[in-house]
Parts: C-alpha cells; structure tokens; sequence
C-alpha cells in the first residue's frame, strides 16, 4: 500500500466529519443564497492569502537534509500565488464589497486554522503543513467544480463570480497528483506528521463550515 493509500485510509473518518457538514449537503443541492456564497469566499480568503507565506514559513524551516522538498514548495508557490485575488474578484462579481472583506477580520474559525497551520511549522514537524494542503485541495477536488455548477445555478451570477471554486475543482486534480508524489518521498516521519496535520485540519476545516451554517440558518 502507498503511503497516499494509507493517508486516505488513516483520515476517512475525519473527512467524513468534514463531508457530513450540512453546509455541504446545502451547496449541492443549490440551496446557498448570495449572502452565505459572499460570506464563503470572504472565509475563504482569509485563509487562501496565507497559503504562499504558509509554504515560505514551511520551507524556511526545513534542514539541508529536505532540499529536495524546498524545492518542491518553491514551485508551488509559483501555483498559488494570487489566488486571495480570485476571491476578491469573485466576490465583487457577487455583489460584495471586495475592499471591505480585504480590510477585515476572520472569523474565529478561520483563524484558529490559520494560527494552527503557523504554530505547526514553527513549534512542530514543518511536514504536518501538508496535512493542511491534503484537506484543501483534496475537498476541492471533490467538490468544488459540482458545487460551483449547482450554486451558479441557483444563485444566477455571473460566470466570472465562480473563478476560485470553478479553477479549483480542475486545478486541484493536478496538485493531488504533485502532491501524491511529493508526500510518496518523504521520510516516515514526515509522513505521519502528515496524517496528524491532515486529522487536525479536516476539524478545524469543518469548523469553518459549521460556523457559516450556523449564522445563515440563525438569519433565516
């Protein structure tokens, strides 16, 4: 078994926490008002402007021992970087005020996730970082272009409104595979601070979700 095989495996009951999310369930079935799409990506930006200084802090971390992986993350960074952009654009696209959620604040949820991410790398093995990019992309890949379709659907905006879900869905199926080779080299023990890392985020993750679920259905 492949030690990616075993990751699934290890972490299929926390990304069924994760899946069972009623905001999930919400999204495919387009039952997402413009609202509660605006107060997403506003999460969802909050969290994707620290994807690139997340892999640079991971990098900066990692011995002469793991020059191969820096390596890896240097090209990554070029992937990933701008794409807090998308999600202001789309969020504009949607009606929302870009400016104002650039500006703003995190919910607690999100950035409880972001503060775990930079105290994994700083305090721990920097490799559990990767657990965090094995719940993002891995839930984009699943999700992200059907829901995009349902929620345009619904919510009839504009295509231009659906950049960062719609990339995502095929962009990430490229990235698992990168990623899938990546983790493939490393050390045993950078895989399962790998497994711990990705354990964690799925909750932490979910908890993004709970929270949005909680405040549409409190408006509604």
């Amino acid at each position: 078994m492949s030690f990616y095989q075993r990751l699934q495996i290890e972490t299929q009951h926390e990304r069924a926490q994760l899946l069972a999310q009623p905001l999930f369930a919400d999204a495919l079935a387009g039952r997402v008002t413009v609202p509660l799409y605006i107060a997403f990506l506003s999460q969802a930006f909050h969290h994707v402007k620290h994807t690139v200084p997340l892999m640079m802090a991971c990098g900066a971390r990692l011995g002469d021992d793991r020059e191969w992986l820096r390596a890896k993350i240097a090209a990554y960074i070029e992937e990933e970087y701008g794409h807090h952009e998308w999600v202001l654009d789309d969020i504009a696209a949607s009606g929302g005020d870009a400016d104002t959620v650039r500006r703003g604040a995190p919910s607690f949820e999100t950035e409880m996730m972001v503060a775990y991410a930079y105290d994994l790398i700083a305090r721990g093995n920097p490799a559990g970082f990767f657990g965090m990019v094995h719940v993002l992309e891995g839930t984009s890949t699943a999700l992200a272009t059907q829901a995009a379709q349902r929620i345009a659907s619904a919510l009839k905006l504009p295509g231009k409104a659906f950049r960062y879900l719609s990339s995502h869905g095929s962009l990430d199926l490229e990235h698992v595979d990168f990623f899938r080779g990546l983790v493939e080299r490393m050390t045993a023990a950078d895989q399962q601070a790998v497994v711990c890392g990705a354990k964690r985020f799925y909750r932490l993750y979910g908890d993004i979700f709970a929270n949005l679920h909680r405040e549409h259905t409190a408006c509604n």
